[in-house]
């Protein structure tokens, strides 16, 4: 848990005081919670670049007032109003030449920032390779450069992911190279490829990456550290990003990706069988972990200039393991405290590594459930739905099973020797300290946290949720009644044929 610090004693906040920041990424994920707390620990920030790109026909200037209009920033907005104003929106895009700067907002940069914070990136890890080559790779490189103009540049930090290297099970702090592969002339061969040779080549540059995500992860840090001279890069590796612990909110989260995805489809009885294996590490990470990590790190490097490229993992793993039998247990045990109203079935899920035993009980639990219930709907003459949704379902799962039955100890040391050099009061107000996290109430906040943010379930509905959960476990208990009867009779019945 985050506790309450004086920041006229914090030397992390001071040290953003008068200085301007720039922002990548500031409307996903973590770059929100960045956002956030940026503005509400470091009251004396100049100004807050975010870079942005129009989208559906809104204008950079609306995309932000929505952004700052998120639950998350309410407790800034009630207590220091007059900081939001401090948020800048820059119209951009990683994906175009120069980052789709105009010259008078490329020279604005350029003039005042200090600290950039780069968290912009496709997470899809079935995207086109040639889609997550020009976000993850061209990208980052672009800024790099833009980044080479700064006038008062201290900073550089790049989020890029702890699942960015494969050949080994143990993935230290450092920028791995594969000897075999020029990263230079591996860029400019992709760069000329078309998106139907990019596909074509696909499989065949991945070579032991799973996925287009991590491979271009990867590519990124290698041409990073190898272009970035005297720029003070800095890399920070989160694991897979999960719900707030405490900050902006308990349990917060607003997308049903990866792992949170998997949990509500859990609650909500839909996921039965899942590809993974229990006695392996999950190393996920609650997301102000790695955001409190990042604004550490740009104080570091700013204020110590170390030498080379510093890399920080920030896992938990290697310092507070969790299991997936573990994190299945204290899922299940908080979504029957706390389920949600909108039930298919009874929580519970069953794991399997063997792909047979998998694909059983997938046609038997998801596939014949949903024909069926498609099948009712047809009838009664209501649209269908649940082929569909658990096609879609287990396809998005799938890309993760490569992470569910593999494990690495990614090795977290540099974040623990930077929190030996902090203050008492930036250890508590800029906490990273995995060690400390307890699980299991961790895991209660997750599931109220997918429940609200999420499913906007609100809290006022546990006693309805709690009376279809009951009256779905003695549905439950009949229908395994009758098919337990109904196999001891067919096996009866065969005998008897016998």
């Amino acid at each position: 848990m985050a506790v309450k610090a004086d920041r006229k004693q914090s030397i992390i906040s001071e040290f953003y005081n008068g200085r301007s920041v720039f922002v990548t990424g500031a409307t996903g994920f973590m770059g929100k919670v960045l956002v956030e707390k940026l503005v509400r620990a470091c009251l004396g920030i100049e100004r807050l670049y975010l870079l942005m790109r129009p989208s559906r026909g809104q204008s950079v200037d609306c995309r932000l007032q929505g952004l700052i209009q998120n639950p998350i920033f309410d407790k800034v907005r009630k207590q220091q109003p007059d900081v939001m104003r401090k948020i800048t929106a820059v119209t951009g895009d990683m994906t175009s030449s120069g980052l789709g700067l105009s010259p008078s907002d490329l020279q604005l940069l350029t003039d005042n920032v200090s600290i950039v914070f780069h968290s912009a990136a496709t997470i899809k890890f079935n995207e086109e390779l040639k889609a997550a080559f020009q976000m993850n790779v061209k990208g980052p490189l672009q800024l790099l450069e833009i980044c080479r103009q700064m006038k008062h540049l201290q900073a550089l930090v790049h989020v890029s992911t702890a699942f960015s290297n494969f050949d080994s099970e143990e993935i230290k702090e450092d920028v791995y190279r594969d000897a075999k592969v020029n990263p230079a002339e591996l860029l400019e061969f992709i760069d000329c490829l078309d998106d139907d040779g990019a596909k074509n080549m696909s499989k065949q540059l991945l070579g032991n990456y799973p996925n287009t995500y991590a491979y271009t992860k990867a590519l990124a840090e290698q041409l990073l550290k190898e272009r970035c001279a005297s720029v003070p890069l800095v890399i920070v590796r989160p694991s897979i990003v999960t719900a707030a612990q405490s900050e902006p909110l308990q349990g917060w989260v607003d997308n049903m990706n990866g792992t949170s995805g998997t949990m509500a489809a859990v609650g909500k009885g839909l996921f039965r069988i899942l590809k993974i294996n229990e006695d392996m590490i999950s190393d996920i990470i609650p997301v102000d972990y790695p955001i409190n990590l990042m604004i550490a790190v740009a104080w570091h490097t700013a204020t110590s200039n170390p030498t080379g490229v510093s890399v920080y993992n920030c896992t938990t793993g290697h310092l507070n393991p969790l299991t997936w039998g573990l994190l299945k247990l204290w899922t299940i045990e908080s979504w029957l405290k706390f389920p949600t109203k909108d039930m298919m079935w009874y929580p519970g899920v069953c794991y399997t590594t063997n792909d047979l035993s998998f694909k059983i009980n997938q046609n038997l639990l998801h596939d014949l459930p949903a024909y069926l219930m498609d099948l009712f709907m047809k009838v009664t003459g209501k649209r269908t739905k649940w082929v569909r949704l658990y096609s879609k379902a287990s396809e998005a799962f799938s890309t993760y099973e490569f992470f569910t039955t593999h494990q690495w100890r990614f090795i977290s040391n540099n974040p623990i020797h930077l929190i030996e050099e902090m203050s008492v009061e930036d250890r508590n107000l800029f906490y990273f300290d995995v060690r400390k996290i307890n699980w299991q109430n961790y895991f209660e906040n997750y599931i109220l946290g997918l429940r609200l943010y999420v499913l906007k379930d609100d809290i006022r509905s546990l006693p309805l949720a709690r009376s279809n959960l009951k009256r779905l476990y003695w549905i439950q208990f009949v229908v395994l009644f009758l098919v337990l009867v109904g196999c001891i009779l067919l096996f009866s019945a065969i005998l008897y044929c016998m």
